[in-house]
């Protein structure tokens, strides 16, 4: 899946729900190659979902399933401890709300990816990663999951012989284990276009990544993530394009590679 010369670009959509504005939407698509929505548990209702839907499909940007932890007041950043048989069922209803949504469009579900606190959680815990995937097998047992590359998440992915794309991120630094740096700690988001920009040719070129204290991290992603709730997001993005360019490295669809 993918190679040294193409890539993924995929942002967290749809965000915004009721009153309230999250990302910027409109600007960002025409960037990326495929989006991660919003399932209404961290962010989005059913209107600016089906929107997002709609406009992905026109944009023929593949579309992801972005479930997380029922926890709207904290976008889906706070950590909750669930039952994996009651997480399995908050998962598998996000999905299959998505998907559902995708499919009455005309569109199909490309992947799951999960959001924010859960993502991180199933990164390296065995059993909030094995209940996502069992919510994924009992819906559609083809549909690759999205996480974080060289995670544990990763190696039971490939241990139960589940479809699984690696993904990195443009605008998050990463500590010398190779996790994200929590985003309670100074310096965890990527604000400067030209600093992500470098953190993803040397990604996708050389096949590591920067950690927090200098130390290089060896990384192999078929994904790159730009959040959408990042002021910088469509500064980035742009960034991202030139240097893309100059490498001559080609933005693919994840349902592409």
């Amino acid at each position: 899946m993918g190679s040294r010369h193409s890539i993924d670009i995929n942002c967290d959509m749809g965000e915004s729900f009721g009153i309230y504005t999250i990302g910027q939407d409109e600007k960002i698509f025409p960037y990326i190659t495929s989006c991660s929505i919003a399932c209404g548990f961290h962010g989005g209702d059913p209107l600016n979902i089906e929107k997002t839907i709609i406009h992905a499909l026109h944009e023929q940007v593949s579309i992801g399933a972005h479930p997380s932890y029922p926890d709207l007041a904290g976008f889906g950043r706070r950590k909750m401890s669930i039952a994996p048989a009651e997480l399995k069922a908050i998962v598998k209803y996000q999905i299959a709300a998505i998907k559902g949504m995708t499919e009455a469009e005309g569109g199909r579900l490309a992947y799951v990816k999960p959001h924010g606190a859960l993502y991180n959680t199933a990164s390296d815990q065995e059993p909030e990663c094995l209940a996502i995937i069992q919510a994924i097998l009992e819906i559609d047992d083809r549909l690759p999951l999205m996480g974080l590359a060289g995670s544990r998440m990763e190696e039971l992915a490939q241990q139960y012989q589940h479809p699984f794309i690696a993904e990195a991120f443009a605008d998050r630094h990463y500590e010398p284990d190779g996790q994200l740096r929590s985003r309670a700690k100074e310096d965890a988001v990527i604000s400067d276009p030209n600093t992500a920009a470098s953190q993803v040719i040397s990604i996708i070129l050389n096949q590591e990544v920067q950690a927090i204290d200098g130390s290089m991290i060896p990384i192999k992603a078929h994904s790159i993530c730009i959040h959408g709730d990042n002021p910088m997001a469509v500064d980035i993005l742009q960034a991202i394009d030139k240097k893309l360019e100059v490498h001559g490295i080609q933005k693919q669809s994840i349902a592409a590679l």
